[in-house]
């Protein structure tokens, strides 16, 4: 059943690079004016931390819009695109070191990854201060959980490594939504981690099933946020490749560092951020037609 895995995972990770490529090499006398630098470093940071447990969506958002490397407009499909390599590396090493039951794995990646494909095309052509309203709510909602993980509220006991009957068909469900919402850039780690604590799962099954469900979902994803342009192409490239080096020294070599203080301070930045982008939002949506700017960052 893991080779199984790490077959429609290699699958996935040719047919999703094949397009990326072709898609950079054809727009590649346009690429946005960005840091390379700037992006590179935010493509390693919040992929070292995310295989530690931190999460990439939120930190990333918030490192991106404070040092202007994007328009809010193509956020979600920036994310997407950008980490979509390195959550593959991240599931090829989890799947692989530990146990879940084949059904309950297989069946709650085929869900994230249908739900994602829906999400991908309804957020790819949603306007800029939409984009701005759901991200503020979205970043709102992953600090929730990341603050519930911190105070206890959700904590995990089960030792189960697989799920049945009821349970099963919930956990579906809500997999299901959860990709969908992926795509509006709710990073699924924390929500995900959640559910699987409040259906008598052990807590280390969460993270075959939180990585190898991004995994399925990010490629069919970030296809479409690709073909329609709506993302940043010289972020996710400079974000993406230094990325997946960050997955391996952290999945590899590190394994594990203190990270009380930080996750604290992810929380503190993801709430700032939330902030700033619904008051974008609303403040957008209060101007005249004919009035709004580009962009504000």
């Amino acid at each position: 059943m893991i080779l199984f895995i790490w077959i429609s995972l290699a699958a996935l990770a040719i047919w999703y690079s094949f397009i990326f490529i072709k898609d950079l090499l054809k727009h590649q006398h346009n690429f946005e004016p960005v840091s390379w630098l700037k992006t590179g470093l935010i493509g390693f940071v919040v992929n070292f931390f995310d295989v530690l447990g931190i999460g990439a969506f939120a930190p990333q958002t918030a490192l991106l819009r404070f040092t202007r490397q994007t328009e809010d407009r193509v956020l979600p499909g920036t994310l997407n695109v950008a980490n979509t390599l390195p959550v593959l590396i991240q599931a090829i090493i989890f799947v692989t070191v530990i146990e879940v039951e084949p059904v309950t794995l297989i069946s709650m990646l085929v869900a994230a990854a249908a739900g994602a494909i829906l999400g991908a095309g309804i957020v790819s052509k949603l306007s800029e201060r939409k984009i701005r309203l759901t991200m503020g709510v979205a970043l709102l909602v992953t600090a929730g959980f990341m603050l519930a993980g911190k105070m206890k509220w959700i904590y995990g006991e089960g030792t189960d490594i697989g799920l049945h009957g009821v349970k099963l068909a919930i956990a579906l469900a809500v997999n299901f939504l959860l990709g969908a919402l992926m795509t509006a850039g709710i990073g699924l780690y924390a929500p995900c981690m959640a559910l699987v604590f409040a259906l008598g799962l052990s807590p280390q099954v969460a993270f075959p099933i939180m990585m190898g469900s991004c995994a399925f979902l990010m490629p069919p994803a970030s296809v479409r946020f690709i073909k329609a342009g709506a993302y940043n192409r010289k972020a996710a490239l400079t974000m993406a490749i230094p990325g997946m080096v960050a997955v391996l020294i952290a999945a590899l070599i590190v394994k594990s560092l203190p990270l009380d203080t930080l996750r604290w301070l992810v929380i503190v930045v993801v709430l700032y951020t939330s902030a700033m982008m619904l008051r974008a939002g609303f403040f957008q949506q209060s101007r005249q037609p004919g009035t709004e700017q580009a962009s504000t960052h």
